[in-house]
């Protein structure tokens, strides 16, 4: 188990929830235009760079209209957002929005190309987090950029075991619910993808340390919870890149084994 949360939060009091309409609404400057929305919490002293936090919503959020991933508080996503207002924790927050129910990494990549660009970004400090859909979109873009995250948060997804190898020791927590009745905790959807229990068990078998929740009872929707426990945003930020960072210039799909298509 990997040592958690040793950020010390300074603790300004009880701040006002992020709100919908608090979030700029921006398109990545290259080809593919993916839309994303975005906030800046405040707290950044003396030209520090900030960690960034990407959230990767579910397939039913899908679309361009740059507003239905936001659903829900981002799917509770805004938990993290409204911790690191209270602790005074200056962060860049990001939420783009896919289309055709798949994260391809390399819009992911996009996405936090643009942020780079657009924020003073800590490239050592680049997020990851998704639900459903999205948590498959997590680890697939971890596999295809093994060594340019910090950490992955992947919530009620499945992947394959392929590419497993070389994200073994980036660090994750993954959350799911034991009685899933979506995507099932052990087998995914029955097929080449196999649900975050058994993925988990592979990176562990494999000698990496993911930290894992699953609540007992839990169905799909547990992102609310998950989102909202206190040692989660602590932990995300007590996670460093150990290498050189990423430009996110090219894929390094060279560093991991390749990705099965997508349907």
């Amino acid at each position: 188990m990997q040592a958690c949360c040793s950020l010390a939060f300074a603790g300004t009091g009880r701040a006002a929830a992020l709100d919908d309409a608090e979030l700029g609404k921006y398109w990545t400057a290259d080809v593919a235009h993916v839309p994303y929305r975005a906030v800046v919490t405040d707290g950044r002293r003396d030209g520090e760079k900030l960690p960034l936090i990407v959230f990767l919503h579910g397939d039913w959020q899908d679309g361009t209209d740059n507003e239905s991933q936001l659903a829900g508080r981002g799917n509770g996503s805004y938990e993290l957002v409204d911790a690191a207002r209270e602790g005074g924790i200056p962060l860049v927050y990001v939420a783009p929005q896919t289309t055709g129910a798949y994260w391809p990494p390399a819009r992911v990549a996009a996405v936090v190309r643009d942020a780079l660009q657009r924020w003073p970004v800590d490239p050592r400090r680049i997020y990851l987090t998704g639900i459903s859909d999205g948590a498959t979109g997590v680890w697939d873009a971890l596999k295809a950029w093994p060594r340019c995250f910090a950490a992955g948060v992947p919530m009620s997804g499945m992947t394959e075991l392929a590419g497993l190898g070389p994200i073994r020791d980036v660090p994750q927590w993954v959350f799911h619910g034991s009685d899933d009745d979506d995507t099932d905790v052990e087998k995914g959807y029955d097929g080449a993808m196999v649900g975050s229990r058994a993925v988990v068990r592979a990176l562990r078998a494999m000698g990496g340390q993911p930290r894992y929740t699953e609540y007992a009872g839990g169905k799909h929707v547990i992102w609310p919870q998950a989102y909202a426990e206190p040692a989660l945003l602590p932990w995300i930020l007590d996670q460093r890149l150990r290498g050189a960072p990423c430009d996110f210039a090219e894929p390094r799909m060279d560093e991991a084994e390749p990705l099965k298509s997508r349907p």
